[in-house]
């Protein structure tokens, strides 16, 4: 799995208790639409020498310039320095993985059942069908 670099571009409330964060997207990073990255903010304020790390769904499509990813504010270590964490900041994204893919067959409807924060996988694969 590769290894980039990234900086944190902004943060914008979405839903009650709820962020998304923009990213810079890495020239060479390519991704396909329901896949994730593991992001780590190194050098934490919380004293971890290899920084913190969470799992996201990318909820951008893989044809925009930024990558966005959503989540729920709860009260986590990780969740705590990522909302502190100042615009400009650093970052490493693993990735991408994964494979929660819309289905090829463009002659049947597809339907997509999720809740809450569960939805970001969909909204990429929804952005990169309707910009193809």
């Amino acid at each position: 799995m590769r290894a980039y670099q990234s900086t944190l571009l902004g943060r914008t409330p979405v839903a009650e208790g709820t962020m998304a964060f923009q990213f810079e997207k890495p020239p060479d990073f390519v991704f396909k639409a329901g896949q994730y990255i593991d992001l780590t903010l190194s050098g934490s304020q919380h004293g971890s020498s290899n920084g913190l790390t969470h799992t996201f769904s990318i909820a951008s499509s893989p044809f925009d310039e930024e990558l966005l990813v959503t989540t729920r504010m709860r009260n986590t270590v990780f969740k705590q320095a990522l909302s502190f964490l100042p615009i400009g900041s650093g970052v490493k994204i693993e990735g991408p993985m994964g494979s929660f893919r819309l289905h090829n067959n463009t002659t049947g409807p597809a339907v997509f059942l999720a809740g809450g924060i569960g939805i970001a996988p969909f909204l990429s694969n929804r952005r990169e069908a309707s910009s193809s």
